[in-house]
């Protein structure tokens, strides 16, 4: 029985190494580690009363919340806008912004639950977008899954380029991130 456990724990081990982003990619702010590092020491069942940096990794649908420099708590599955790869450039590419931005606010009476505001467009996203003539879109949130769906998740990548997640996170989200937490979203 001990050598089945240690089995079960060692493969999932194995799977977390290799789920974890890249070492290549964005690094965070310069007092934390790569993002794949801190993945893998969350303890699950630490209580977090606040954090201060989000980190957000699209390839790997995981957000890692920091609280001090340190990782805090992990999330996966994050559902994108319909077209996921790729920096939002302009209003209705239906696409989830990357680069660092703030979470600048909170809706309540949100249709999708909770949300929580992302401060895109940026000075250069507004800049790059009024170069082409148009414009850079804007209303980006974390939010939960749409009030009208009676329990569950809706299915694979459906936003206009928020980042959703289940109801569940983005309360704990609600509770945990205070406006002015910054937030990377990575490629």
């Amino acid at each position: 029985m001990a050598g089945m456990k240690r089995a079960v724990l060692l493969s999932l081990v194995l799977v977390a190494a290799c789920a974890a982003p890249p070492a290549d990619k964005a690094q965070g702010p310069s007092s934390q580690p790569p993002l794949s590092r801190d993945a893998a020491r969350i303890i699950p069942e630490r209580r977090v009363a606040g954090v201060d940096y989000l980190i957000v990794d699209k390839s790997e649908r995981l957000m890692v919340a920091y609280a001090q420099g340190q990782p805090v708590k992990a999330w996966r599955g994050q559902q994108f806008g319909d077209q996921p790869q790729g920096h939002k450039r302009f209003e209705g590419d239906e696409r989830t912004p990357e680069g660092r931005y703030v979470i600048e606010g909170r809706n309540p009476g949100s249709a999708y639950h909770l949300s929580l505001k992302v401060s895109y467009p940026n000075a250069a996203d507004r800049a790059f977008a009024a170069a082409q003539g148009r414009s850079p879109g804007g209303d980006i949130f974390l939010h939960g899954q749409p009030n009208s769906l009676p329990f569950g998740r809706v299915p694979g990548d459906w936003t206009d380029g928020c980042i959703a997640l289940s109801n569940a996170e983005i309360e704990e989200l609600w509770r945990i991130v205070p406006d002015g937490t910054q937030i990377e979203i990575r490629p």
